[in-house]
């Protein structure tokens, strides 16, 4: 006989059955950790205001660091100008807007793509040339195809007598070429800034351009063209030169940048005058 006592069936203790783990589906954590890595490369998604702001920072840079990006922006505002100046239809101005940002768009993907090969290999390749010539050979096409579009809107077959009938007709005011310089200078202005700051831009403070003293002298000029009065013009050549010295005084600029931003002022002025049919 046994010496444990006796035990009912249900008093006896039942040992715990492990059952086997169900089978991982490998495939749906793949999923998870693929869902979260990009997530977590793409933090912008989370966002989608975000995504705009990025896209803007990258027009900033490829501004600030590319000397033709610069130039190409320059040129744009010159020739809207000239468009707005030289009374340009609706469908001229739309395809003179396409066919500048084909040119800006071009000159954004040379830069994207020699950065991306700058990233891949330090040492000299001909596949990176090839490609980096590519997309040069890209921005010359858009660039010559620019040129050819506003040599048509602008110096085309009769084309310069047709605009100077149609300014003669509309007959411009000089408030307009005013609110046109004014509304130029503070882009000129800001684009200067933008590309000469680093770090947070301060439109109305500093830079390599004084926007006051264009402002000042860009009125004044304007002042003597349209009143012929010998002491208005005086006073306002005065005027425009004490907020000029007031801007070196304050040490907000420097004299070189308050003599660059007065021939900038002169300068337009002028040019607006030129253009504008009396």
């Amino acid at each position: 006989m046994s010496d444990r006592p006796n035990e009912t069936v249900e008093q006896r203790e039942t040992p715990t059955r492990l059952e086997p783990a169900e089978p991982t589906d490998l495939s749906d954590r793949s999923d998870l950790t693929a869902q979260t890595d990009t997530t977590e490369a793409h933090p912008w998604r989370r966002n989608p205001l975000d995504s705009f702001r990025y896209a803007l920072e990258g027009i900033i840079a490829v501004v600030r660091t590319q000397r033709h990006m610069r130039f190409h922006f320059f040129s744009v505002v010159l020739v809207l100008l000239m468009g707005f100046l030289f009374r340009l239809d609706k469908r001229e101005m739309l395809v003179l807007l396409f066919t500048i940002s084909i040119v800006l768009i071009a000159e954004m993907f040379n830069s994207a793509i020699e950065a991306t090969v700058d990233l891949a290999t330090q040492e000299y390749d001909p596949r990176a040339k090839f490609a980096k010539d590519i997309a040069a050979g890209a921005v010359l096409v858009a660039t010559l195809n620019a040129i050819v579009v506003a040599w048509v809107l602008f110096m085309g077959d009769l084309r310069l007598e047709q605009i100077r009938l149609r300014m003669e007709r509309a007959e411009p005011t000089m408030t307009v070429a005013i609110t046109i310089g004014t509304i130029l200078i503070f882009v000129i202005v800001s684009l200067a800034k933008v590309l000469s700051t680093q770090g947070k831009v301060r439109l109305f403070h500093g830079g390599v351009l004084s926007g006051h003293s264009a402002l000042g002298f860009f009125f004044a000029i304007a002042i003597i063209i349209v009143s012929g009065n010998l002491l208005a013009s005086i006073l306002a050549l005065l005027l425009a030169t004490l907020v000029a010295q007031s801007r070196v005084e304050a040490k907000v600029h420097t004299l070189r940048e308050v003599v660059m931003g007065s021939l900038l002022g002169i300068g337009l002025a002028a040019l607006i005058y030129w253009l504008v049919p009396r």
